[in-house]
Parts: C-alpha cells; sequence; structure tokens
C-alpha cells in the first residue's frame, strides 16, 4: 500500500520525526530498522512491520516485500531528511513492533547436545552490543542473555550494527543475570567461561569446551561484575602483549567466538 507524503507534518510519518529511540519506545514499544538490507531482513522476519518509510527510486521494488496492509511511505530525499532529522542516504527506514520480553525457559532448549549461548554482562555502548549480536547470530549462537543493565539491543543504531540479525537471535533480557546464570549452569548443565582479562585465567589456546557451552562478555571499561564472574565455572582470557590492556569487547567476542567454534566439544 503505497501512501506518497508530500509533507513534514503529516501525522503518519510522526515515528520516524528525528529517530527517537525513547520515544518509540514508549509508544507502544517500537522500534526502527535503518537501510534497505535492515529492512528487508525486518520485512522477512517474524517481528511485526508497522509501516516502512522510502524515497520515491526505491518504493516500487519495496512495494512487493511489504505486506498487505502495512504502509509504505515514500517521498522525496529531501522530505525523508527533513523528516528524520540528518543525512541519510540510504532511503529506507522501517519501523517494527518489539515482541513480548522472552524467557530463559521459552528461548533455551534444554535437550539440544550443541549448545553455545553468549551472555552480555552490562554493556554500555551500543554499537559494540550491535556488534555483539551480528558476531554471535554469524557464528551459530543458539541465544544471547543480556544483563540487567545491559544496553537495548532495540536501539536504532544496534539493529543497524547487527545487521538485522537482531531479528533473528533469540535474546533474553535479565532482570538478575547472577541467578540466571545459576540457572543456566544448574537447569540447563551449561558450562560457563567467563572472558577476564587476567594472566591467571586459562589462556585461549588451550582452551576446550563441552557441548552445552556459554561464553560471558563483561562491560567495556570494568568486565564482569566479580558476582557475574563468580557466578561462572572457569575464567578464559586473551593473552596481551607489548603493555596493550585489552581489546575492544567486540573484538574479542570474535576470536573467542571464533576459537570456540572451531574446537571439538569434549567427548565428541
Amino acid at each position: 500500500m503505497i501512501v506518497p507524503i508530500d509533507s513534514l507534518d503529516d501525522p503518519r510519518v510522526a515515528n520516524y520525526r528525528n529517530l527517537k529511540d525513547r520515544v518509540l519506545d514508549r509508544q507502544g514499544r517500537l522500534f526502527v530498522a535503518e537501510g534497505e538490507n535492515v529492512v528487508r531482513r525486518l520485512l522477512a522476519s517474524d517481528f511485526e512491520t508497522v509501516s516502512v518509510f522510502a524515497v520515491d527510486s526505491k518504493a516500487a521494488a519495496l512495494a512487493a516485500l511489504v505486506p498487505p496492509g502495512v504502509p509504505l511511505y515514500t517521498g522525496s530525499g529531501e522530505l525523508m531528511e527533513r523528516v528524520i532529522g540528518f543525512d541519510f542516504h540510504t532511503g529506507v527506514v522501517a519501523c517494527g513492533r518489539r515482541k513480548p520480553p522472552a524467557s530463559l525457559d521459552a528461548t533455551i532448549p534444554k535437550n539440544k547436545p550443541d549448545l553455545l549461548v553468549v551472555v552480555c554482562g552490562d554493556i554500555a555502548n551500543v554499537e559494540n552490543l550491535g556488534s555483539l549480536v551480528r558476531l554471535s547470530a554469524g557464528f551459530g549462537a543458539d541465544a544471547m542473555v543480556l544483563s540487567e543493565r545491559c544496553h537495548d539491543p532495540f536501539w536504532r543504531q544496534c539493529v543497524r550494527v547487527s545487521m538485522g540479525t537482531v531479528f533473528k537471535l533469540p535474546i533474553v533480557r535479565s532482570t538478575d543475570l547472577v541467578a540466571d546464570l545459576h540457572r543456566l549452569r544448574a537447569e540447563w548443565g551449561v558450562e560457563v567461561a567467563a572472558t577476564v582479562l587476567d594472566e591467571g585465567a586459562e589462556p585461549i589456546a588451550l582452551a576446550g569446551r563441552p557441548g552445552r557451552f556459554a561464553l560471558a562478555f563483561g562491560n567495556e571499561a570494568r568486565g564482569l561484575t566479580p558476582a557475574q564472574a563468580a557466578a561462572c565455572d572457569r575464567r578464559v582470557t586473551i593473552p596481551m602483549g607489548l603493555g596493550t590492556d585489552s581489546l575492544n569487547v567486540a573484538v574479542a567476542a570474535g576470536i573467542f567466538l571464533y576459537h570456540f567454534t572451531q574446537v571439538r566439544p569434549a567427548g565428541r
């Protein structure tokens, strides 16, 4: 359903005006998908698409993908940039609706022999979180568990950096990460490894894994809290040289995920 827009004040594109994430979240738990590839992945997912907004030149190609009853607003590039509030070169955005909060019990299978869970403890930078989502999806993680203080995975920049993989990767927002780590170990039989900066921790090159495994990554500046680290079974590290104190959490996650998805689970 193509709907031409020719006024900045048209109330039908109010959700796109200045792309205010917090305002959208208050207005019915909505989020914005930015960029043609990300919007196409939203349209192909099981998330509800509320509307799409595209420049005139891209409307025809998108029209066949937009579900019946979902408006596809179109306008000039100049009008779109003025509505959104900044230079916008991809020419396609969409508004989606969040799903109800997911639980560990409904998300993480208990009878899957090979299980990989990524745990994010208090990740503060939205782009780092988007990269972690994309890495986790790319390396085949079954789910991601976020701490109660972790950034919002459906923030606009996070959705964009994840390249839409946030629509596919099952994500659980914990209300008590320490308790949930204990639950993963006791009820799911998952071995949880804390990624740390500690010369006494197990170096990654020597680290193996069981079939049911979780990797926990901490805050960019402080790492995992002492309580979060204590709730894990073991600690693993990437040894650093030349006085380098650490890697960016997303870079480190890529190294850890590559390693632990290449090594054969114990007993296999």
